[in-house]
C-alpha cells in the first residue's frame, strides 16, 4: 500500500511574553530550520507571537496591533513549508487564534473553540470563542486533509477534532500553551492518543516550554499517528526541534465502519494548499523521529524549579541571585536550584547566626556553599537584634517577650537580605516550602521577604525527597547528609525544632494535601480516618494564614493546586467545614 507521509515540524520554542520582536526572530530562525529540512509543516505553541499567557496587555490595542504586524511580517518570510503559528486575533472582539502561513501569506486562521477558564486559566476574560466567528477549515497540506486546533480544544471527545475529522481531516496540528503539573506529560500522551484512535486521525501536539512568572512550560511536544500509536516525543524543559514523517494511509473504510466519528453531516470548506508533499510518497514505513524517555518524577520537578527560576530571573533582567543559608532542609534545595538555573558563580549564599545558631547548622551552610562553588559571606544579625531590644526594653517592660523577638529575629534577616539586593542588584530568593506556607509558619516581612519562592509549591515531605535526589544524581554528596537527617528548626529560640510548634511533616503533609489541592472539607478529611483535634486545628491554621500569603513573592507551580492565582480563597471568611 501507497502511504502518503507528511514530514512535520514540531517547533517547542520559549518565547517571552510582549516580546514582539524577540518572539519574531526564533519564529523565523526556527521555521528556515524546518524550510531546510525539507518538512510540509511547522507548528508552533500557542500564542508564540505573543508569549502565553499575556493576560491583560492584550486590553491594550496598540499591543494587539503590533502582534498581528509581527505575524504580517512572519507570514511574509514564509516559502514553501506552511506553518501553523499562534497569535491574537481581532475584529470585533479578541480571539486566541492560529494562523496558517504559507508562501510569503496568511492562507487561513482558526480561532480557539473552548477557552479554559479553570485554575491559572482565565481565557473567558480576554477572547471569544470561536464557534460563532467563523466555520471550521480544512486545509490540504501535501494532499492531505489537515485540521487545526489549540490546547483545550483537543481535550473534549466533542470538540473540533472530532468534526474536522468527520469531515475528512487526516492529520490534525493543535498547538498548546501547557503548562507543568507533576506527570501531566502522561496524561497529555493518553489522552491525545485516545482522540488520535477515535477519530482516526493522527495529530501532532507542540506545546510551549519555559517559565512565565508562576508558570512553567515543560514542552514535551509528541505527535500520535491515526491508531494513537507514538511517534515521536520532544524533550522536557529545554527548547527543541523535532522532525517526525507522519504516515498517513487511507483512512475512510475504518470511519464508516466506526460510528463514533460521525458527529456531523456537514462539509467543512477546505483551502487547498498543495497537491503533494515536499517529499514523495513513501512506499515503506516511514523513519521516526527519536522517542525521549520520559523524565523520573524527583528529576521532572527539579527540573521545572530549574526552568521557573533561571526564566524568572533572566527575563526579568536579573543575572545573580542572594540566598539566606541557614544549614537548613529548605535553604540548601534552594540554592542548588538556583546554581542549576544560573550557574554556582551567579549564587551568593549569606549565613545570618545570631545566639541560637547552633555550630552544626553554620558548618552545614558553609560546607554546602563549597560544594556548589557558589560564593558564601556571613553577616551576624547579633547587633541588630541587641539593638531592637534595646529600643523596646522600655515597651516591653514587664512581658515575657518570645515570639516578637524570634520575629525580629527573621526581620533582621529580611533587612540584610534587600540591603545586599539593593547595593549589588542581586534578587533575593525566598526559602519558604508549602508546608509552611500552608500554616502560616514563617514571618513576615521576615524570611518571607524577596522576589521569587522557588518552592512555595513543594511540600516539605517532597523537599525531603528533592535532596535526595541531588546527591543520587551528582553521584557524591552534595548537600551535607546532616541536613538532611537532623530535626528542622528555625534556631530563634534555644532547643527549637518544628515540630514543638507544628504536627510532624508526616502527618502535617498528607492533611494538606487533601484540604488544599484536593479541596477537601475538614469533615470529609475526619471521615477519612485523620484525627479531628488534629484535622481543626491544621485546617484553621490554613484559613487564618490567607492575608499572610497574599504578600508573598510568586513561585513556581509544580502542583494540582497552588496558592495564589490557582487556589483563589477569601481572605475574610468564617466556612470551617
Amino acid at each position: 500500500m501507497i502511504v502518503t507521509v507528511l514530514r512535520v515540524a514540531l517547533a517547542q520554542l520559549n518565547p517571552t511574553v510582549g516580546d514582539l520582536d524577540g518572539n519574531l526572530a526564533k519564529l523565523i530562525e526556527a521555521y528556515g530550520r524546518a524550510e531546510r529540512d525539507g518538512c510540509d509543516i511547522v507548528a508552533f505553541p500557542e500564542l508564540s507571537v505573543t508569549g502565553y499567557p499575556p493576560e491583560d496587555l492584550v486590553m491594550k490595542p496598540g499591543f494587539v496591533a503590533d502582534n498581528r504586524v509581527a505575524l504580517d511580517a512572519f507570514a511574509a518570510a514564509t516559502g514553501e513549508c506552511v506553518a501553523v503559528v499562534g497569535f491574537v486575533d481581532q475584529d470585533r472582539d479578541l480571539y486566541n487564534a492560529a494562523a496558517v502561513c504559507v508562501g510569503g501569506e496568511i492562507v487561513g486562521i482558526y480561532h480557539k473553540r473552548l477557552l479554559p477558564n479553570t485554575t491559572v486559566f482565565d481565557e473567558q476574560r480576554y477572547f471569544t470563542a470561536g464557534y460563532d466567528s467563523d466555520p471550521l477549515e480544512l486545509f490540504v497540506i501535501g494532499g492531505v486533509k489537515v485540521g487545526v486546533s489549540i490546547c483545550e480544544d483537543i481535550w473534549s471527545p466533542f470538540g473540533p477534532l472530532a468534526e474536522q475529522a468527520a469531515a475528512g481531516a487526516e492529520v490534525n496540528i493543535n498547538i498548546n500553551g501547557s503548562p507543568f503539573r507533576a506527570e501531566k506529560d502522561l496524561v497529555r500522551e493518553q489522552l491525545v492518543s485516545t482522540r488520535a484512535a477515535d477519530s482516526h486521525c493522527a495529530v501532532v501536539y507542540v506545546n510551549q516550554v519555559g517559565g512565565q512568572d508562576e508558570l512553567v512550560f515543560d514542552g514535551g511536544s509528541f505527535a500520535v499517528d491515526h491508531k494513537g500509536a507514538l511517534l515521536a516525543r520532544s524533550p522536557q524543559f529545554v527548547e527543541d526541534i523535532t522532525v517526525v514523517d507522519v504516515p498517513v494511509p487511507p483512512v475512510y473504510r475504518k470511519r464508516l465502519l466506526d460510528p463514533r466519528g460521525r458527529v456531523t453531516n456537514a462539509l467543512l470548506p477546505t483551502i487547498e494548499v498543495s497537491r503533494e508533499p515536499r517529499r514523495a510518497a513513501a512506499p515503506t514505513e516511514p523513519l521516526l523521529a527519536p522517542i525521549t524517555e520520559p523524565l523520573s518524577t524527583d528529576k521532572e520537578l527539579y527540573d521545572a524549579l530549574v526552568l521557573g527560576t533561571r526564566d524568572y530571573c533572566q527575563k526579568n533582567g536579573f543575572s545573580d541571585v542572594v540566598i539566606g543559608l541557614s544549614g537548613g532542609i529548605d535553604s540548601t534545595i534552594v540554592a542548588c536550584i538556583a546554581a542549576d538555573a544560573l550557574g554556582p558563580e551567579h549564587v551568593h549564599g549569606v549565613s545570618m547566626p545570631s545566639r541560637y545558631s547552633s555550630d552544626h547548622s553554620k558548618a552545614d551552610a558553609a560546607k554546602l556553599a563549597a560544594n556548589l562553588g557558589i560564593e558564601y559571606r556571613t553577616i551576624s544579625i547579633e547587633p541588630a537584634f541587641a539593638a531592637y531590644q534595646e529600643m523596646l526594653s522600655e515597651a516591653f517592660e514587664g512581658r515575657e517577650v518570645g515570639l516578637t523577638y524570634e520575629n525580629i529575629q527573621s526581620r533582621c534577616r529580611g533587612q540584610l537580605l534587600m540591603a545586599l539586593s539593593n547595593e549589588f542588584g542581586w534578587m533575593v530568593l525566598t526559602t519558604g516550602n508549602k508546608s509552611e506556607m500552608a500554616v502560616g509558619y514563617f514571618t513576615i516581612y521576615g524570611d518571607s521577604v524577596g522576589g521569587y519562592a522557588m518552592i512555595k509549591d513543594v511540600l516539605k515531605l517532597r523537599v525531603y525527597e528533592l535532596c535526595r535526589y541531588v546527591n543520587a544524581a551528582a553521584g557524591r554528596e552534595v548537600i551535607p547528609v546532616d541536613v538532611i537527617t537532623k530535626p528542622p528548626s528555625a534556631e530563634l529560640r534555644p532547643d527549637q525544632r518544628d515540630d514543638d510548634s507544628l504536627p510532624s511533616y508526616e502527618v502535617l503533609d498528607p492533611i494538606l494535601e487533601l484540604y488544599v489541592e484536593q479541596d477537601r472539607t475538614a469533615g470529609e478529611i475526619i471521615e477519612l480516618g485523620h484525627d479531628e483535634a488534629m484535622v481543626r486545628r491544621i485546617t484553621r491554621l490554613v484559613d487564618i494564614a490567607e492575608y499572610k500569603r497574599r504578600q508573598c513573592p510568586p513561585g513556581v507551580i509544580v502542583s494540582a493546586k497552588a496558592f495564589g492565582r490557582d487556589r483563589r480563597l477569601p481572605i475574610t471568611h468564617r466556612y470551617r467545614g
